[in-house]
């Protein structure tokens, strides 16, 4: 079963899909996986295909939109700002250990690209948070920075010190694309990046406002962005896949983070950035993902005596 609920979240509200099992009168209450996307991404964008396969095995999912995106309540549209986002995740965090038909002491973070690193440092904070997975996760501003392209750099940030001036000025944003071409004007400029992250949109995403742009201003906020330094703080277990050829989350750096998680496991896929959402690619993470969960936090677990 899937609801579509509103969350508050500051003075805005986060549109969410709530997906609860179907399970026996008499079976304990699930664990909840709370999700969100990346760069400007929606949960139209194949949230909902992981949202599925999770609920199948028994989890509740909550599926969230961050403010200024698709559903989601917030002006100016496609503003990302790391703070925000971050006390989106906290406020649907919040939202699901209220709903009586899941456990709140078994949530579970789930999180992809950008919203990867969000999963690290909220795993940091919340103590509370029973395991955690980043997929294919931002983890290093610096490292994303210096295997960019040079010309896209300085087109980026040209736009970027507008933006920040505009915003100064209380006019509109300076745009900037989130995938575009190699060398153009983009904060995902890599040769996979336009195919990969466009291959994610269908109608269903364009219809709940999917835009490929964000507000420039957020290229300075990303470059100094580097919540895999948090990974050592995440006590919980923290399932890391990550891409081996990533063109925008260098694996190099984010196996450099990863190792320092406590109770870390890693998975290797031979693949790019956008490939692991689609098709065979999706089938191994995915699969590795419940294999991970069933272990950690297992369906059958009674609930805790505490909730």
């Amino acid at each position: 079963m899937r609801l579509d609920v509103e969350i508050p979240s500051g003075q805005d509200t986060l549109a969410a899909w709530l997906y609860l099992p179907d399970l026996p009168e008499t079976a304990p209450t699930p664990p909840v996986i709370v999700m969100a996307h990346g760069l400007g991404g929606i949960r139209q964008m194949r949230l909902d295909a992981y949202a599925e396969r999770f609920t199948a095995a028994g989890y509740a999912a909550l599926a969230f939109d961050y403010r200024h995106f698709g559903a989601s309540t917030g002006e100016p549209r496609q503003l990302l700002d790391v703070k925000l986002q971050l006390a989106d995740w906290a406020t649907a965090i919040a939202y699901a250990r209220s709903r009586p038909e899941v456990d709140p002491d078994r949530v579970v973070l789930w999180g992809t690209s950008f919203g990867g690193g969000h999963v690290i440092a909220t795993g940091a904070r919340d103590t509370r948070v029973a395991a955690v997975i980043a997929q294919c996760p931002f983890t290093d501003g610096l490292a994303s920075g210096l295997a960019m392209d040079p010309l896209t750099s300085v087109k980026i940030g040209a736009r970027a010190a507008r933006d920040v001036i505009a915003a100064r000025l209380g006019k509109a944003p300076v745009m900037v694309s989130t995938a575009g071409p190699l060398h153009s004007a983009a904060l995902m400029a890599t040769a996979d990046a336009v195919p990969g992250y466009l291959a994610l949109v269908d109608a269903e995403a364009r219809a709940a406002g999917f835009d490929n742009q964000v507000a420039a201003r957020v290229v300075f906020d990303i470059l100094r962005h580097r919540p895999g330094r948090q990974a050592k703080r995440v006590r919980c277990p923290i399932l890391f896949n990550i891409c081996e050829t990533d063109s925008v989350a260098p694996a190099k750096a984010t196996l450099r983070h990863a190792r320092t998680a406590p109770r870390v496991e890693i998975r290797l896929y031979p693949e790019g950035h956008f490939d692991i959402y689609l098709g065979e690619a999706f089938e191994r993470v995915v699969a590795d993902q419940l294999e991970f969960l069933t272990r950690h936090i297992p369906t059958t677990q009674p609930r805790t005596a505490t909730s």
